[in-house]
């Protein structure tokens, strides 16, 4: 007798209970995660022809507008796209609602930046972010799995949304569907015998030749594989949209286990010592507030540059040290009676006002910094990151205060995009030159050499320098200049704007002179190993 074949025993390996003796059925699959079932969307219908017009639409536009470059151009597209997933919400009964109508206006209002600044690295912070507002306007959420998870959520409906195009247009009943289908197979097939027919005639017969070049419209083809590349990107995109848009996964349900509480002494002893450090420290930057600056950099040993560039690096980490503790310490908070929700309360408001201070303090630092030394691009943008930082600890302190904060998650990805897009559009590089400019006139120090490597928002500023400096300084973005000539929708604002200074007071796009005048050494590492000549 075969094992597991007695009286009584189990059914045998691959047999599952109830199919009868003898058959064998492969093993069941495992369940999907909880996460996945929990999440799933409703399935949407298939798509009308809006839907798919829009999304021919956005790859046409892609093909056509953006192949040269970014400016105007993207926001226009992104419109088209924009259609396309508000029809299929309409048409799956979704309603607008009002964070819906924020998350989109954020995403466009991002998509502003291209089309004002030239800087490359704001230009893809912006487009980044909003790509991340336009998924969560399509998916909703007011959970942090919801808000988090949902701005990544559209990319998963690339390839759905493409078959759920083509199920659409393979299943629909339209008027002449056989004769339209008939007519586009006959024209496939003329025009291939066409092609190989005209190819043997031209070869053997010049005058026959020189007909079929001049029948034949000119096509030009440099471009072709980056247009059908960005066509294919622009249509699955747009449909991508609209599949997210008519059923969207549910990340707000996403499930999470709550914290396990921990005791009093525990909890509670770790964030004392904590705030009793960082009042330490708040007093120490009150006196060097009330005490001055100079007088504490005038004692032996202290160099103002280390002190400001040093700790202001130092200052960052603590405060996201802290928001992490802030996060970790929110889920183990006793919270069983109202007197462990009023101590919670109180310590974690108590961390959160003094690391405003550890902002402020980190703020100040590298504004003596730059004083001293000049703006550029790291020190711009990760005092942007402080500033950001900051906000999201107000955000947090007054969720605390309040009894419900079920705002906060969607509060801290908005201030996010919103930093960003702010950050954007006040064009960091010009920015740089304006205050760099504005030391020069101030004390006479400036380093031409790492101006010279901005983008052409720095030229309204450049074009005050002496005529050396500005030379040398504006001389690499004029080159750049000279060589791209873009259609009005692939210019940015600033860089009509620079072409205009430039063509009222030109530099020489080449020469040493100038910059050997400014003090500037080409082909120096330093100055990124520019050779001019």
């Amino acid at each position: 007798m075969r094992p597991g074949a007695g009286p009584g025993a189990g059914p045998a390996y691959g047999v599952r209970p109830g199919t009868g003796p003898g058959v064998w059925l492969p093993p069941a699959p495992p369940p999907d995660p909880l996460w996945i079932t929990a999440t799933a969307p409703t399935r949407p219908a298939l798509p009308g022809f809006g839907v798919l017009g829009a999304g021919l639409a956005s790859g046409l536009l892609a093909a056509v507008l953006l192949t040269d470059g970014l400016g105007v151009n993207v926001l226009l597209w992104a419109l088209v796209g924009t259609v396309a997933a508000g029809l299929a919400a309409s048409a799956a009964g979704r309603k607008v609602r009002p964070w819906t109508v924020v998350w989109t206006v954020t995403a466009l209002v991002l998509l502003l930046v291209p089309a004002l600044v030239e800087a490359s690295w704001p230009v893809v912070l912006a487009l980044l972010a909003a790509a991340g507002a336009g998924s969560l306007a399509l998916h909703g959420g007011k959970r942090w799995p919801g808000v988090l998870l949902g701005a990544f959520g559209m990319w998963p409906h690339l390839i759905p949304g493409l078959a759920w195009g083509l199920l659409s247009l393979r299943n629909r009943q339209y008027p002449a569907r056989a004769r339209v289908v008939a007519v586009v197979k006959a024209a496939a097939v003329s025009l291939a015998l066409l092609v190989v027919f005209g190819a043997l005639f031209a070869s053997a017969d010049a005058a026959v030749a020189e007909l079929l070049g001049d029948l034949v419209p000119s096509i030009d083809t440099e471009n072709l594989p980056m247009q059908v590349l960005l066509f294919v990107v622009g249509l699955l995109v747009a449909l991508a949209a609209a599949h997210t848009a008519a059923g969207p996964r549910r990340f707000d349900r996403f499930p999470v286990k709550p914290g396990r509480e921990r005791g009093r002494l525990e909890w509670a002893v770790p964030l004392v010592a904590l705030n009793l450090l960082f009042g330490v420290f708040v007093a120490v930057q009150a006196v060097v507030f009330v005490g001055g600056y100079e007088s504490v950099m005038s004692k032996p040993g202290m160099i103002p540059a280390d002190y400001a560039r040093q700790g202001f690096w130092q200052l960052l980490i603590v405060t996201l040290l802290v928001l992490a503790l802030l996060a970790l310490a929110g889920r183990w908070a006793p919270r069983s009676t109202p007197r462990d929700r009023v101590m919670a309360k109180t310590l974690l408001a108590l961390l959160c006002g003094q690391t405003l201070v550890v902002v402020a303090s980190a703020l100040y630092r590298m504004q003596r910094y730059v004083d001293n030394f000049g703006l550029t691009r790291l020190r711009i943008s990760v005092a942007t990151v402080e500033i950001w930082l900051g906000v999201v600890l107000l955000l947090v302190l007054v969720g605390g205060i309040l009894a419900s904060a079920k705002w906060l998650p969607r509060a801290v990805v908005l201030s996010a995009a919103a930093a960003t897009a702010v950050f954007g559009l006040i064009s960091p590089d010009a920015m740089i030159a304006e205050q760099n400019v504005h030391r020069f006139e101030q004390t006479g120090r400036i380093d031409v050499g790492y101006l010279r490597d901005l983008s052409a928002d720095a030229v309204p500023a450049l074009d005050r320098l002496p005529e050396d400096q500005r030379a040398c300084a504006l001389q690499k973005i004029a080159r750049d200049l000279d060589d791209d000539r873009l259609p009005w929708y692939a210019t940015s604002l600033a860089e009509a704007r620079a072409r205009e200074i430039l063509k009222d007071r030109s530099v020489p796009l080449i020469g040493r002179d100038a910059c050997s005048r400014a003090g500037v050494r080409l082909g120096d590492p330093y100055y990124g190993g520019d050779y001019d000549y």
